[in-house]
């Protein structure tokens, strides 16, 4: 798989460190000055980038034998010219290498003028003076066991508020930059709350925390929303991004399938403070763990979240392949931040991962009994029946009132069920299902962490390699997304991949700190997030000076507190519970809110009757349009219009970071979006039945319960006079007023003046609609 060059993500935090070594010197020129370069965030990027694609992992692809990402063949004799070497360790001039990029000659300069890789001055002065150091070789950053550094001496010591700090503030002093005050307490609440729950505040504990003088009054909001059952949805929401979680089977027909149970699942086990070893170890392989319980098998279901093919005229073979390379390329991305997909249909072309080492991976995912082709089944083997019974044991935080009726109901939920022997595992030819090559059995590749022998040779003994404590990855790869789930932004940028072709840390000392730390706490989730929010980095404010933005407009170096817009999740949920609509009911099956009409139409295959699938998008009745959004049914092939907007993940695959967006779209869906409009409707029902509220007071209320703030005067004033204007407007066309309160099925109170409740509607939508109202700052 080609990956093309992360230039702007993966090496620029190099060039940021690369300049300030070069030019802090006596030394002016690219070569010069005193400072150490160091390999990993400073020249590995560079091969990387520039070399790797002819000269690394993929043997295919590699030219003159040279490999340039393993330390015996960079520094070995040349195969043309055994007296001469690639790097000669303390002497450039005498390296082939350094002559070759310094070359002009088209014929003998490398990178060559045809691959448009070319080197920059200041790049091929650091690989100058590095060799003219020693050229001191580390194995790749990622696969160094972290370690617990001392803390960093900082400048201002009374700053710090835990350990996260010295290491934030250090940086911030190499880059000549100063931290933030802290954010005011409403913003900052408001800040938490999101980020713990998904929710906004209520009132009442904005209040409360506001009136809580104590010096741990900060400390026990965390705690409170830490115990909220809305910090299992809220954390849930994001593994579902991970788990490529739908309510379909994607494809062309596209049918419905049970998953929900498993969603459940999740909740609770986040809720519960599950460790995060035992929640992956019970999602890798709970099928196998000794005397699996239903809760364990259900856990499994993890596996078969993937698409799977009901059409017919499909080869079934070369379908299920696909599912078990789903699972492979899954288990990569989401546990331990390699690109493994990279390697089906030939060796990695930038990390250590042989197309070997994909399929021997594959191997653990390929004894489950089950079809590529599956003719019209809502749950194809194999899968474990949830009874009633189960309801009042195992699994009775399963919420199934609305299904399970009798003893005779059962609801079919896809889990893991390994048949050892059922077939052997093959390299496979360039990816193909029928190409069979050399025979492989379940293994890890060595250059992360050699598989141990007693560890069985099934997905349990995969778990049991993940979680070995000599993995470098786990830790690390979690730790950073929590951070930037926290933050907007990993310590590594590119949270999907911790190979060569990613992000280097900002901050490495940090993340192996924390790393180490979460080990130690018992892989808890619950406490990690804790020490990150009681920071002083965390709890700083997002606005700085003109001269931090100069230095530093991406907040890289985190001198300033996080600001970027909310998912499409909590901008949604907020709308639903400052209009005291959302339904705050846990569990059960998927819900289908506000869509646009005909939008499975056009997709859906069969009959009027839908004797195929659902042929019509019906909306849900009653309370069930307003509970939060990660229970949305999601179809893969029509997935709801307004989060994909915001840019919820297709759930096609795994994904583990999302883009953010900002696009004309976005606008119109607030403006236009059935669900605003009538939470805008119900809470103008609200104002207006408190009778002793001026019009001024109904504004201040409707700002603070979205905003979580009181307003400014001029604030008001604004939204006032656009109050004004529409009232006059409707007043003249009291039918527009009338047709505008019609939206959306929460029942109308007619005994408020439409004129005046259309106007107060559309001034509390305007208050949807503002930046700060969809803004995590």
């Amino acid at each position: 798989m080609k990956k093309s060059p992360l230039i702007p993500t993966g090496i620029i935090i190099c060039i940021v460190f690369a300049c300030s070594c070069l030019f802090k010197n006596e030394s002016n020129s690219p070569d010069g000055g005193a400072a150490l370069v160091d390999f990993n965030f400073q020249i590995k990027p560079i091969l990387s980038d520039r070399c790797f694609k002819c000269h690394g992992p993929d043997a295919r692809n590699r030219k003159a034998g040279l490999r340039l990402d393993i330390e015996e063949s960079a520094f070995a004799a040349l195969k043309d010219n055994p007296d001469g070497h690639v790097i000669v360790k303390g002497n450039p001039e005498a390296s082939e290498m350094v002559k070759r990029i310094y070359s002009t000659d088209p014929q003998y300069m490398m990178p060559p003028p045809s691959s448009n890789l070319a080197l920059t001055d200041i790049e091929r002065g650091l690989i100058k003076k590095w060799i003219s150091q020693g050229a001191k070789w580390k194995k790749h950053w990622a696969y160094i066991l972290p370690e617990k550094q001392a803390l960093p001496k900082v400048s201002d010591a009374s700053w710090p508020k835990n350990e996260i700090d010295y290491f934030t503030l250090a940086k911030m002093d190499e880059r000549g930059l100063e931290h933030a005050k802290e954010a005011d307490k409403e913003r900052l609440l408001r800040r938490l709350a999101f980020d713990i729950t998904g929710l906004p505040p209520s009132v009442e504990q904005v209040d409360r925390f506001l009136n809580d003088k104590s010096p741990d009054a900060y400390s026990k909001m965390v705690d409170e929303f830490l115990a909220s059952p809305a910090y299992g949805e809220r954390w849930a929401d994001y593994w579902l991004d991970v788990s490529r979680y739908g309510d379909t089977h994607g494809y062309q027909d596209d049918l419905p399938r049970v998953m929900w149970p498993w969603r459940d699942w999740v909740i609770k086990a986040f809720n519960e403070n599950m460790p995060y070893d035992k929640f992956v170890t019970w999602q890798i392989a709970g099928d196998l763990l000794p005397n699996a319980t239903k809760e364990q098998k259900l856990a499994s279901a993890f596996n078969r979240n993937h698409k799977i093919s009901q059409e017919g005229g499909i080869i079934d073979e070369e379908y299920r392949v696909e599912y078990v390379a789903d699972r492979t390329n899954t288990f990569g991305k989401a546990f331990l931040a390699v690109s493994f997909e990279c390697s089906r249909c030939h060796d990695h072309k930038y990390d250590p991962i042989t197309q070997k080492d994909y399929y021997s991976l594959f191997s653990f995912f390929n004894k489950v009994k089950e079809f590529g082709f599956v003719i019209n089944l809502a749950t194809p083997d194999p899968w474990m029946p949830i009874i009633k019974k189960d309801l009042e044991g195992d699994l009775k935080f399963l919420n199934a009132s609305s299904v399970l009726l009798t003893d005779k109901d059962t609801i079919r939920q896809m889990v893991m069920v390994d048949s050892p022997g059922i077939r052997k595992s093959y390299v496979l030819k360039r990816g193909a299902y029928d190409a069979h090559g050399d025979e492989v059995n379940p293994n890890m590749p060595a250059s992360i962490l050699k598989y141990d022998s007693t560890y069985p040779r099934n997905r349990l003994g995969l778990a049991e390699w993940l979680f070995d404590p000599r993995n470098p990855l786990p830790s690390r790869v979690i730790v950073n997304r929590v951070w930037q789930e926290l933050f907007g932004r990993g310590i590594v940028q590119s949270s999907e991949d911790f190979g060569n072709q990613g992000s280097i840390p900002s901050h490495p000392a940090l993340l192996d700190w924390l790393a180490v730390d979460f080990r130690e706490n018992g892989w808890n989730i619950k406490s990690l997030i804790k020490k990150i929010v009681l920071s002083a980095t965390y709890q700083q404010a997002s606005n700085s000076s003109e001269s931090a933005r100069e230095k530093d407009p991406d907040n890289i170096f985190l001198a300033r507190g996080p600001r970027y817009r909310m998912n499409s999740e909590m901008i949604r949920d907020n709308v639903l519970f400052s209009s005291g609509l959302l339904n705050k009911e846990i569990g059960g099956p998927s819900v289908k809110p506000y869509q646009p009409e005909g939008i499975w139409e056009d997709v859906s295959v069969g009959d009027k009757s839908g004797f195929r699938g659902e042929k019509s998008y019906i909306i849900d009745t009653g309370n069930k349009v307003y509970r939060r959004s990660l229970y949305t049914y999601w179809r893969r092939t029509v997935p709801p219009p307004s989060m994909i907007t915001f840019d919820n993940p297709m759930k096609e695959m795994c994904e583990v970071r999302r883009a953010r967006t900002s696009t004309p779209l976005q606008a119109l869906v607030l403006l236009n979006d059935p669900q605003v409009m009538e939470a805008s409707r119900v809470l103008a029902y609200q104002e207006f039945q408190n009778s002793n509220m001026s019009e001024s007071q109904m504004i201040a209320d409707a700002f603070r319960r979205i905003l979580t703030r009181k307003a400014e005067q001029k604030e008001i004033d604004l939204l006032k006079e656009f109050y004004e204007t529409e009232l006059a407007k409707y007043k003249s066309d009291k039918k527009s007023a009338i047709a505008l309160l019609k939206v959306g099925h929460f029942p109308q109170n007619k005994n408020i003046d439409p004129s005046a409740c259309a106007a107060m509607m559309l001034t509390i939508q305007t208050i949807y609609n503002l930046d700060e109202a969809m803004t995590k700052s």
